[in-house]
């Protein structure tokens, strides 16, 4: 079975195609990052406009890279929630109009569930019920695996995610966007003792995570500093934020894996990149004799792959969408 996946939740344009799910035939991702590094983050309006020019020619190249034509595929799967609006709109429009044009079944995708699909393209023996986090820019969930198309969140965050904390203080910093991979590499020659930050909790909510405590502080830290004529090390501060949130991230789907007595966990998402995030669940798994699985880093970031994986799935569970299928800012799993 071909499944076609498209997937512009952000500021990535992106399609694929699979056969079977995991069998990837093509994926190309047509991303806007020099654009938007200017302005220190995403612009909403330019990604939609964006989006509109590319998705077109990322998704004839998709098809042509797979030596595929669109009458050979058996179903067109797209990101209909969460994200930016107008982004995910142009996507989803798009695939309306390709799937009311060829008479090819619509598949709706959830973009959590596209990350957490993306550990069975590298890793096609994973299988239902794990443990999984997904931590990316706007996302930072414990998620229960019951199957393939079947969710229970146990934990997510309360204010920022993983990722947009590690972006922020990335800016803060004077790192240019997107700030996650440049604390990563200075991370490496910091010492990550060096500061004391907090290590904000949720009272009440043990799986739950709040990252804008530790944010703040490092802007306040940075502020500070500045006006005193203090110069503070990058390298050492990039290493404490690094080894907090990868150690927040860790202790509680640790936590959360050991009292529901997971054997199996999986990360996924943009920040499951991080080498401090990555590092940190291979020690903690490790120690307790736990499986885990991690998609390569060219699976953790948006991509039209993990939705043409999900999407076959999502078929196969007889999930569809017609011409009144719309886009969805905010949706949770537990919604789908």
């Amino acid at each position: 079975m071909l499944i076609l996946g498209i997937e512009s939740s952000c500021d990535e344009t992106a399609a694929a195609v699979s056969e079977n799910g995991t069998n990837i035939l093509s994926s190309v991702i047509s991303t806007q990052i020099e654009e938007h590094k200017k302005y220190g983050g995403v612009v909403p309006e330019i990604a939609s406009r964006r989006h509109c020019e590319n998705i077109l020619g990322v998704t004839k190249k998709a098809l042509a890279d797979a030596g595929k034509t669109l009458e050979d595929i058996d179903a067109v799967a797209v990101t209909y929630a969460p994200g930016l609006i107008g982004a995910l709109l142009v996507g989803v429009n798009f695939a309306k109009g390709l799937c009311l044009a060829s008479g090819k079944p619509l598949v709706p995708v959830h973009h959590i569930s596209g990350h957490i699909a993306a550990n069975y393209i590298a890793h096609p023996e994973l299988e239902p019920p794990y443990l999984c986090l997904v931590a990316s820019g706007g996302h930072s969930h414990i998620v229960e695996v019951t199957d393939y198309t079947k969710f229970h969140v146990i934990g997510r965050t309360r204010d920022d995610a993983a990722g947009e904390c590690f972006d922020k203080c990335a800016r803060a910093m004077g790192f240019p966007y997107p700030g996650g991979v440049h604390i990563d590499k200075a991370a490496q020659t910091g010492n990550p003792d060096a500061f004391d930050l907090p290590r904000p909790k949720v009272t009440g909510s043990e799986y739950d995570f709040s990252f804008s405590g530790l944010k703040t502080a490092v802007i306040n830290l940075l502020h500070n500093s500045q006006q005193k004529g203090i110069e503070i090390n990058k390298e050492d501060l990039s290493a404490c934020v690094q080894h907090i949130i990868s150690e927040i991230l860790c202790e509680k789907t640790m936590h959360a894996a050991d009292y529901l007595g997971y054997k199996t966990v999986a990360i996924a998402g943009g920040v499951s990149a991080n080498s401090g995030v990555r590092k940190a669940f291979e020690k903690a798994c490790s120690e307790r004799g736990i499986k885990l699985y991690m998609p390569p880093l060219n699976l953790c970031g948006d991509n039209g792959a993990m939705i043409a994986c999900q999407g076959y799935y999502n078929y196969l569970a007889g999930q569809r969408g017609d011409e009144s299928l719309n886009a969805v800012a905010t949706l949770s799993l537990e919604e789908i």
